[in-house]
């Protein structure tokens, strides 16, 4: 076996981090926090992101084999447990799917008529046109390069955020005047819980630095660099969320901020009121050429996790096999019907706010089970496992991955339990459906799956295979 070549330099790690967990869509949401979203920021980077990066590429360089965190949980608790996070991890995506595709559908509206961003049928046929289109193609074994995805990611992603900063700044030195006052108080309000609540969609924001961990054995001194890498991402990373949020609650009114088009709203003021309006078109077709080549990528890539567990016998056998160009045709169908049928919310609710909310909501809460399952994982393959290391290992001992396992999984639940508080700054309609919708979301992707694989799980002394 040739042993894996270290090329990266922390350049290009810190620049592949940012890539990967840079994110447009919660922008407008994160938005409504105002100035104390610094403080949101500071309390999510100390008590999740950090932790998050630094335990999981102590775990991807130590157990590399394809299926990423489903191999992690699977060989600290078994097949069932590792069956329960692969899926988590794929239903959050679908989950996940419906919003950032209404975000992009409000966002082309500028291209052609403006008005249909709260348009509810337009959103819905929308959403699920582009989510179909992309199956399909995916299903033909279409994959987008990894020159392809960088160049989409940067031009629909990264200049959108750097560029909505820069305005705001720019904005302040002329000292033009701003929807949002600073008193003095960076810190929230902590006697209502309704304003913590966005504390979810901070979080959400951060996700995704797991993915990028996988590269952390290719840096040339991951035990020397990665931490530095991981450092300076962090700053780069909170400065442009920040920074971005921020620019937008200067010229959008919180009572005004739509949490879906709430990006390009902002952008159309700054241009207008810079008398370069023709701008807001070219601005808009590069978040929606980012949002798409993200989608693109996405769609089949949780799948492919998903399908390792079906090869374990843990979902039917149909789920496990491929089509001539090694894709997981039925997987995806099933996750194009989830999908359609989970958009239909734009529709039936008379909030569009509302239902974007909710649904980032639900997926922001089972996407922190998952990561309850990789804190609770890596401190137990520590101690079972203590024999396998990788490139890079946590340092500080037992003790230090005692205390990072336990400030993330209390981060993670805290926050999934204050998901279920209506936010103050977002009007989610009947408080009955919103908590009926979490609810029984959870209990649909959640509690039933792990009842159903309880009956089926196979019984298999051999983790390792």
């Amino acid at each position: 076996m040739t042993k894996q070549k270290r090329v990266l330099s922390v350049f290009s790690l810190v620049m592949i981090n940012v890539i990967a967990v840079d994110s447009l869509r919660t922008l407008p949401i994160t938005a409504k926090l105002g100035y104390s979203l610094i403080f949101y920021y500071l309390v999510a980077a100390l008590a999740f992101f950090i932790p998050v990066a630094l335990v999981s590429a102590e775990l991807a360089t130590a157990f590399p084999e394809t299926g990423g965190i489903y191999i992690w949980v699977r060989e600290a608790f078994g097949r069932k447990a590792g069956f329960m996070t692969i899926w988590l991890q794929w239903i959050y995506n679908v989950v996940w799917y419906p919003t950032i595709l209404v975000f992009l559908a409000s966002t082309i509206t500028y291209l052609f008529a403006p008005e249909l961003a709260n348009n509810k049928l337009y959103l819905f046929i929308s959403t699920i046109c582009f989510f179909w289109i992309f199956t399909l193609l995916n299903c033909y074994g279409m994959k987008i390069s990894g020159i392809i995805s960088t160049i989409s990611a940067t031009v629909g992603t990264l200049l959108p955020i750097i560029g909505i900063a820069c305005l705001g700044i720019f904005w302040l030195s002329l000292d033009e005047p701003v929807a949002i006052s600073f008193n003095g108080n960076w810190l929230p309000n902590f006697t209502e819980f309704g304003h913590l609540t966005l504390f979810s969609a901070v979080l959400f924001s951060l996700f995704g630095i797991e993915m990028s961990s996988v590269h952390a054995e290719e840096v040339k001194n991951p035990q020397r660099d990665y931490p530095r890498a991981l450092f300076y991402s962090t700053i780069l990373i909170l400065i442009s969320l920040v920074t971005g949020a921020l620019a937008i609650a200067l010229v959008v009114p919180e009572a005004n901020l739509n949490v879906v088009s709430g990006l390009i709203d902002a952008y159309s003021i700054f241009f207008k009121a810079f008398h370069i309006s023709w701008m807001t078109p070219i601005t808009a077709g590069l978040i929606v050429i980012g949002g798409l080549g993200a989608v693109a990528a996405w769609i089949i890539g949780p799948t492919k996790g998903l399908l390792v567990a079906a090869r374990d016998n843990c979902i039917p056998h149909v789920f496990s096999t491929v089509n001539k160009h090694g894709v997981p045709v039925a997987l995806l169908l099933a996750q194009g019907l989830i999908v359609t049928l989970i958009s239909t919310v734009f529709v039936f609710f008379d909030n569009i706010s509302s239902a974007y909310w909710m649904l980032s909501d639900l997926c922001a809460q089972l996407a922190l089970l998952v990561y309850v399952f990789m804190f609770a994982a890596a401190l137990r393959l520590r101690y079972i496992k203590s024999f396998q290391q990788g490139a890079y290992k946590v340092p500080g001992g037992n003790a230090m991955m005692w205390f990072l396992c336990s400030l993330g999984i209390i981060c993670c639940l805290s926050t999934i339990a204050i998901g279920f508080v209506p936010p103050s700054q977002i009007d989610v309609g009947n408080i009955w459906m919103f908590e009926g919708f979490l609810i029984g979301g959870l209990v649909v992707f959640v509690v039933l799956p792990w009842l159903l694989a309880k009956k089926n799980e196979p019984i298999s002394k051999d983790t390792n295979q």
